[in-house]
């Protein structure tokens, strides 16, 4: 009897643990189930909102926030709960297009622009600053508003009729410096010997690779450009503040802003005042009640309110070119890679409603042998359209060589450009693999230059001569490419080439450019060289998609990752530096048309 008690008590025990497990595999499927049907919603809400018609409310104030990234062409997300972004960013061409159709439209009173130690390029900056100056001739206000004022950010700002600052906020009133990045002790210390050939005494590419400091040339260079700049900033700061440039540079030279309150005495700012006091100024512009909610209109938000008419059968194409330059497939959204432009070239020459092109150049360069091919299909797309250059921040080396061919080319004063020159180098690891490491070689070879190159020794002076006869060859290449592009003697072109990096003003002045402009000249010139009246614009490639971009990052080499994942965790100099190794290993082997420096001027 006692052993069938305990046989029922371990059956009723079994079937106890058993219909509890059961229980908790069926509320766990249904929970799961549940989790993947709302994440299912989720995204599918997510990507609805993509396409949603945008409703301006009436009394929207514009709002431009340069604490966004701003790229030449505007950004999506197809799936925007995944980017953890807003489905939408603006870009330049938007931006600039916007701030025209809101000077006419009587749902928006004004502008604001939030300002937030903008990442922009000063080109890009001038830009969107001639662009805001023009909407001022509507009568509608602008204001701009921030917590602290970089000098970029104040640069965009002084475009506004009114400057507001929190009142415990920075202004920066410090002047230009540019400061650049030197390797060749670390390469060193590591046993990693750099072989290098360049053309051109400018061509400070490899500076940083086989110097300690800036050459006399380049040193001579970096003052022309940041006073160039310093120039425009000037020019605003003094326009703004109701005095002469003379003035705020004694300013600066004094150190005369320390705190907001000596910005706003001396007219750079109008009014120091919190968040809540903006709002108040934007209701009475507006003519709200106290207690109604300030609605603002993104600029993303704003073009996707517009619906877009009927196209017309003459079409000036706009070509977003925006990165490196480098060769095959992109990678990457903010690349140039050779075949992934060269088709859409291609789609744009066979396009018969497209009468005009304009190539908007926004890159420091990259391969010699991607800008030839890029070069060669603008070449022979001139020989049915009409092609007009508007360069962005940096149109300089290979950016500069697949622009030398354009019936026009187009410059914003802040432009870098020309860098007309060439560099190649490779790596001598045999220090590092052979007496830190331990690893040596040996070969069997049937021709004298069947191992080259190679990482494990230094090169012949054959192999050197082999190098830099590529490189000069190059060079001449690029110099001929603008002397008949540009219909300049050769001997000018040596005089503007040797590597230099001008400004947008000088580009003009010596040939290398036409015009001062932006993207609106440049589409009105293009227009114009293609007898157009009555013309609409279309944009190539399709804007960036975030989300696919964000998948195409899991392709990325170990170094990328390592890098995004020290700037997640604000490691920056550390990132930078892993970047730069990137560049350079991108670099290896190959003969470039790449901007001489990595530059960054606040």
């Amino acid at each position: 009897m006692q052993q069938k008690l305990q046989s029922f008590l371990l059956l009723r025990q079994f079937f106890k643990t058993f219909f509890a497990s059961l229980l908790a595999v069926v509320v766990g499927a249904v929970i799961i189930f549940g989790v993947i049907l709302g994440g299912i919603s989720a995204l599918v809400t997510s990507a609805k909102k993509v396409n949603e018609q945008v409703v301006v409310k009436d009394g929207s104030m514009l709002l431009i926030d340069l604490r966004k990234a701003i790229h030449e062409q505007r950004e999506t997300s197809s799936l925007p709960l995944l980017t953890d972004e807003d489905n939408a960013s603006a870009g330049l061409y938007d931006i600039n297009r916007m701030l025209v159709d809101a000077a006419t439209d009587d749902r928006i009173p004004g502008v604001l622009i939030r300002t937030g130690n903008t990442s922009a390029g000063w080109a890009t900056l001038q830009s969107i600053r001639n662009a805001i100056l023009q909407f001022r001739k509507s009568g509608k206000p602008v204001y701009a508003y921030g917590e602290d004022y970089s000098q970029k950010d104040y640069f965009l700002a002084s475009a506004a009729d009114s400057v507001f600052l929190n009142p415990v906020g920075d202004f920066e009133l410090k002047g230009m410096a540019a400061q650049l990045q030197f390797f060749k002790g670390t390469l060193e210390k590591v046993g990693v010997k750099p072989e290098i050939f360049y053309a051109g005494k400018f061509k400070s590419a490899t500076e940083p690779l086989r110097e300690t400091k800036m050459t006399d040339a380049n040193r001579l260079q970096q003052s022309v450009l940041i006073n160039r700049i310093w120039a425009e900033y000037l020019e605003a700061a003094a326009s703004h503040a109701k005095t002469d440039t003379a003035t705020v540079s004694t300013w600066t030279q004094q150190g005369a802003v320390l705190f907001g309150e000596d910005a706003q005495r001396l007219g750079l700012v109008d009014r120091l005042v919190y968040w809540d006091e903006v709002e108040a100024q934007i209701r009475k512009t507006t003519k709200q009640d106290a207690d109604e909610k300030v609605t603002f209109t993104q600029i993303d938000d704003y073009t996707k309110s517009k619906t877009g008419g009927v196209l017309k059968d003459g079409r000036v194409a706009i070509l977003f070119a925006e990165g490196d330059i480098v060769d095959g497939r992109s990678e990457n959204d903010y690349q140039i890679a050779s075949e992934s432009i060269v088709s859409q070239i291609r789609n744009i020459r066979n396009n018969d409603r497209v009468k005009a092109v304009v190539l908007r150049v926004n890159s420091p360069g990259g391969s010699a042998r991607a800008s030839e091919i890029i070069l060669r299909e603008l070449q022979l797309l001139q020989k049915t359209k009409k092609l007009v250059v508007s360069m962005g921040d940096v149109a300089a080396s290979g950016g500069y060589y697949i622009s030398a061919s354009a019936d026009s080319i187009f410059v914003q004063p802040t432009t870098l450009t020309g860098s007309i020159g060439v560099f190649g180098m490779l790596f001598n690891a045999s220090e590092l693999l052979t007496q830190k490491l331990g690893v040596t070689f040996d070969v069997v070879k049937n021709a004298p230059y069947a191992d080259f190159p190679a990482a494990g020794r230094p090169l012949n002076d054959a192999e050197r001569l082999r190098m830099q006869r590529g490189v000069d060859t190059i060079y001449a290449l690029f110099k001929s490419r603008v002397a008949v592009g540009r219909k300049l003697p050769e001997a000018q072109v040596d005089s503007l080439a040797q590597g230099r990096v001008w400004m947008g003003r000088d580009a003009v002045a010596n040939g290398l450019a036409d015009r001062i402009g932006g993207l609106p000249e440049a589409i009105q010139a293009a227009a114009k060289l293609a007898g157009l009246d009555n013309y609409s614009v279309v944009t190539y490639p399709e804007p960036v998609d975030r989300f696919q971009y964000m998948l195409r990052r899991f392709r990325n080499s170990p170094l990328t990752q390592i890098q995004q994942s020290l700037q997640a965790g604000e490691v920056r100099q550390l990132a930078a530096f892993t970047a730069k190794m990137q560049q350079l290993y991108n670099r290896n082997r190959k003969i470039q048309m790449a901007l001489p420096f990595d530059w960054l001027v606040n």
